[in-house]
């Protein structure tokens, strides 16, 4: 590991930080846009869903011009940041015209495909041996910039602040990407375009199998993410934007640093396993908490934003480990636009559910994403031991 990787690990997880503020800007101001805007229900989910959507199709492009692994990894992120801070900062000017608010929130979303998966391939190319800590590193700090418009929305007065703040953030993340991020010494000279990798990836069964996992922990995560304050409140819960910080700010971070640090030593797919577990039993027991004391449905969501993150690192690290060197940036590109493709929809699947059944029973919906998670990675450890056992008999 060259001695310049930890502080390029630092650089780029602060650029993560400072750009990601730009996901949640809007959603975490949908109170007062429901309000002023006389949002209702199904265009608060548009609107939230949209960026989601835009980052899949933004995502889904990068893989097919392997723009991850053919163009500067740096200037690339500098370049997706300003765009996605200056379409945030267009944002408060919409005024009652929502379908320009949605498209912005699209055109956000597109931007920002090009500033988290590529911060994985920087820290992958100066992590090569030890990817699984790394990327809990950076993966944490996309938990904190994901979360920090909650608390400035929290601290700061008027909703339009939220999003000039958040933009100037990301604003900040491009600068530091361009003057100081670097690419590092793994990292493989610009290879030739290759379209078709996206269906080498699908036909290498190790490949798809941790894909697959990532789907699962996807279809959880972000849904999650997304309706903490409105599951918090309607269970009665105070200082909901503080506990949306909280759960997923600082249980998120905590819980990529500790996966990271334990899958590098205990392997990517059994600490997959375990976050898979706890987070798929904390949608279960979400029903049971709900309307309990504060102490005690704060104490389960806490623990469930640690699990439901805790994993993502693991997918990612076990994918650039498994993938051509050479495409490792268009793998990952791949893999998180259809797993935030499919996020899309349980995003606006689960409040259409808790209208009709109500938030307790709706929560434990999510369950599902983790279970086939589980079923996948328990196949993935299966065809890793087929493959010891024939490498051995060899």
């Amino acid at each position: 590991m060259s001695s310049s990787a930890p502080r390029q690990l630092a650089l780029t997880s602060a650029a993560q930080i400072l750009a990601m503020g730009l996901w949640f800007s809007a959603s975490s101001v949908v109170p007062a846009l429901r309000a002023e805007w006389a949002l209702s229900t199904q265009g608060t989910v548009l609107l939230t869903a949209s960026v989601q959507v835009g980052f899949a199709a933004g995502a889904l492009v990068s893989a097919v011009a392997n723009l991850a692994d053919r163009l500067r990894p740096e200037r690339l992120l500098a370049a997706s940041a300003a765009a996605g801070a200056l379409l945030t900062l267009l944002f408060p000017l919409c005024g009652d015209q929502f379908w320009l608010a949605v498209l912005l929130r699209f055109g956000t979303g597109m931007a920002l495909a090009g500033v988290y998966p590529v911060g994985m391939k920087i820290v992958v190319s100066w992590f090569p041996n030890s990817r699984g800590l790394a990327l809990g590193v950076l993966l944490a700090a996309l938990a904190l910039g994901s979360a920090s418009p909650h608390l400035l929305a929290g601290s700061l007065p008027e909703w339009r602040t939220v999003l000039v703040v958040a933009a100037l953030l990301a604003l900040g993340a491009a600068t530091l990407a361009v003057l100081f991020v670097r690419v590092g010494p793994a990292a493989r000279r610009s290879p030739p375009w290759e379209p078709r990798y996206l269906l080498t990836m699908a036909r290498d069964r190790r490949q798809r199998l941790i894909a697959f996992g990532y789907f699962g922990h996807m279809w959880e995560l972000y849904a999650f993410w997304t309706w903490i304050p409105a599951y918090a409140a309607a269970a009665s819960q105070r200082s909901v934007s503080l506990l949306a910080f909280t759960v997923i700010g600082v249980g998120g971070a905590i819980g990529c640093l500790l996966g990271g640090a334990l899958s590098d030593r205990f392997g990517r797919i059994d600490v997959a396993l375990a976050a898979l577990a706890v987070s798929g039993t904390c949608c279960l027991i979400s029903a049971a908490v709900f309307g309990a004391h504060p102490a005690v449905l704060g104490t389960l969501l806490f623990v469930w934003g640690l699990a439901a993150i805790a994993d993502s690192g693991q997918f990612s690290a076990a994918l650039s480990e498994a993938a051509d060197a050479r495409y490792v940036g268009t793998a990952l590109t791949a893999q998180t636009a259809i797993g935030f493709l499919l996020s899309a929809l349980t995003i606006q699947g689960l409040p259409v559910l808790a209208d009709a059944v109500g938030w307790r029973a709706a929560a434990p919906a999510l369950a599902v994403g983790p279970l086939l998670g589980v079923i996948a990675m328990v196949r993935l450890r299966r065809t890793s031991l087929d493959q010891i056992s024939k490498s051995v008999i060899n």
